[in-house]
């Protein structure tokens, strides 16, 4: 039989399939097993319209067979078959699609949707494959024919012998290279993982002769091998069944199945949705937070299929970062992919799907805090960082969506409360939301700057994660209520001894002026403190840049080296001030400078920075007790 050639440009086309289209050569298994399913698809449209058919799902199959020793693959399906004239037509030019062209003409109802359009994946088989070899016998017909093709260089048709309708592909595997080692899809285990992995929700059985192991006959220690065919994949997807069928139980075992987390998710969500785009999705909410969660090696995304046929692992672009620790697939039959069924050809479908998950994600979100406060405390704990990060990021596009999710610890309920909570507890008073920075509730209880907001009786919220205090300036305010930080140079709060305050200032300038010379490059002002009540001294910060925002950003990689404005602020009911100015009146300006130095060192520890030279500080307390 004389070798014909492919249509197309067949051979810079078949190099691209080889080369360039596919990311994954495993892919190749994925194609000619959706080949596969689409051919039967036919017989039951053809079913419907045809009385003389009968179409019983249980008689349809698609079974895998590898022969390690005769090196070659075969994938053997029941379904409609091809004639000479169709072998031609479909395998004879690449990119034309026999499975396309049926869609054109019929119209498709019962989920029953046709997963081919381009007609190149029967081409990726030559990405593992010297020799492709199709026997098939289309429905109708009482011949069979045999084509075969060594890639770009041409293919032969020839009548042949075959007992039943369908299609036989025999892929006669490559030689291992030192870069690949092509006998991998020869193994059982790498052909059961590769039909796990992408093709489990075929609507077919896919069959194999799987090896195990038994004891052998009348005997009690030795043991044989013997094969059984049986079906690897599961058939029916966990989405498309009807909610009512499923229990809590189906959802955690297909969240183990998947291998999504080994905790139970505290939340599952099932969404269908049959509209301009259809697709049904099922979304996991985890317990505990992934060991590599804020690693760079974290992959974000939920799986995604096309007709039950997995087409990426990870889809970043179907949830945004801060809700990033949400697992699970999507499937649609309406997605727009690229030629090689890997990449979303266009977004527009997509980023439509994107959108509805992020509502729905937040609806049930709000509904756990509301309903389940236990679960949700407990979620926040793992992941409210993610949300506060997410309120932070892109300059706060998202405060909106976030902040009513967002929890702080409080200094009246000793617990976590809402930004909600908070503010319907506000006294008439009061004009700020307050709150206080560092690094663990029981530090910023102790912290000289909340002494004058909690004896006014006013809540403070208690931010101890690096980016609280970053994502509140983005967020700005809650129900028009600004936030306010106890260590801001101005609380918004009048005192009866203000007046009082300013008359010390004035008479004291000179002893005031004196200490902020000492202090010169570190602070840009010295004065009498409205704040404290019974410790001596704090630092307070004037501008947007907070002394904990310096903390934070003086911790980072680049190490930036930024500083917040600070004023050393002084407690002139303390007695610490009598000292201080009983030496300034006896004119010992070197006492002073010892007490001004110290003063500022004690209000650096209290704020949990480094002393910038600690020998002088130990010199300075020997000094004071000598």
């Amino acid at each position: 039989m004389a070798k014909k050639q492919f249509k197309a440009e067949s051979k810079r086309l078949l190099d691209m399939m080889i080369h360039s289209i596919y990311s994954q050569k495993e892919i190749f298994l994925r194609e000619l097993i959706s080949n596969a399913s689409d051919a039967i698809d036919k017989i039951y449209y053809k079913a419907l319209t045809d009385d003389t058919l009968t179409f019983d799902k249980d008689s349809y199959y698609i079974k895998v067979s590898a022969d390690k020793e005769g090196r070659t693959l075969t994938i053997t399906d029941t379904g409609i078959g091809m004639t000479k004239e169709e072998l031609e037509q479909h395998l004879g030019t690449i990119a034309k699609s026999g499975s396309l062209a049926f869609k054109s003409e019929n119209e498709l109802k019962d989920g029953h949707d046709i997963i081919g359009q381009f007609g190149v994946g029967f081409y990726s088989a030559f990405m593992v494959a010297d020799v492709v070899t199709v026997i098939s016998k289309a429905l109708g017909s009482d011949e069979a024919y045999k084509w075969e093709s060594e890639g770009a260089d041409g293919y032969k048709i020839e009548p042949c012998e075959k007992e039943t309708v369908g299609t036989e592909i025999i892929l006669t595997i490559k030689e291992n290279t030192e870069d690949e080692k092509y006998e991998e899809y020869l193994e059982e285990y790498r052909l059961k993982g590769i039909i796990k992995k992408y093709s489990d929700f075929i609507r077919y059985p896919i069959k194999m002769d799987v090896t195990g192991r038994r004891l052998k006959e009348g005997s009690e220690d030795e043991y044989e091998d013997y094969q059984e065919e049986q079906i690897i994949n599961s058939m029916v997807p966990i989405w498309r069944k009807n909610k009512n069928e499923l229990t809590a139980e189906d959802y955690e075992n297909f969240y183990q199945e998947k291998r999504y987390g080994f905790d139970k998710p505290i939340k599952h969500i099932h969404v269908k949705v049959d509209g301009t785009v259809r697709y049904n999705a099922i979304l996991f909410i985890p317990e505990n937070i992934p060991f590599d969660y804020y690693s760079k090696e974290f992959e974000k995304g939920l799986e995604l299929y096309s007709n039950g046929v997995l087409i990426m692992e990870k889809c970043p672009d179907l949830i945004p970062d801060y809700f990033s620790f949400v697992k699970g697939m999507v499937d649609s039959e309406d997605l727009s992919l690229n030629i090689s069924r890997e990449i979303l050809q266009q977004d527009k479908q997509l980023k439509f799907i994107a959108k509805n998950i992020k509502t729905k994600i937040k609806k049930e979100l709000e509904s756990l805090l509301k309903h389940d406060r236990e679960k949700y405390e407990a979620f926040y704990q793992s992941f409210g960082r993610q949300l506060k990060f997410g309120v932070y990021n892109n300059f706060g596009q998202e405060k909106d969506v976030l902040q009513d999710l967002l929890m702080f610890y409080s200094s009246k309920e000793k617990k976590l409360v809402t930004l909600d909570e908070y503010v319907s507890r506000m006294p008439e008073d009061q004009k700020y939301i307050y709150y206080a920075t560092g690094e663990t509730n029981e530090r910023i209880e102790k912290m000289p700057q909340t002494e004058l907001v909690a004896d006014k009786g006013y809540e403070i919220l208690y931010f101890t994660d690096d980016v609280d205090e970053f994502a509140i300036k983005m967020l700005l305010n809650y129900k028009e209520k600004e936030f306010k930080s106890v260590s801001s140079g101005d609380l918004g709060i009048e005192e009866e001894n203000d007046n009082k305050h300013e008359a010390e200032e004035k008479a004291n300038k000179e002893l005031f002026d004196l200490m902020k010379e000492v202090l010169s490059e570190k602070v840009t002002d010295v004065k009498v403190s409205k704040r404290l009540k019974t410790h001596p001294v704090c630092l307070s910060a004037n501008g947007e840049l907070s002394i904990e925002m310096e903390k934070v950003l003086n911790m980072m990689p680049n190490n930036q080296q930024v500083k917040a404005d600070k004023t050393l602020e002084i407690n002139v009911n303390h007695e610490i001030w009598k000292s201080l100015k009983s030496a300034f009146e006896q004119d010992d300006k070197e006492k002073v400078r010892l007490y001004t130095n110290l003063l500022y060192n004690q209000a650096l520890l209290i704020e949990g920075l480094p002393i910038q030279d600690p020998l002088e500080f130990t010199n300075d307390l020997c000094k004071l007790m000598v």
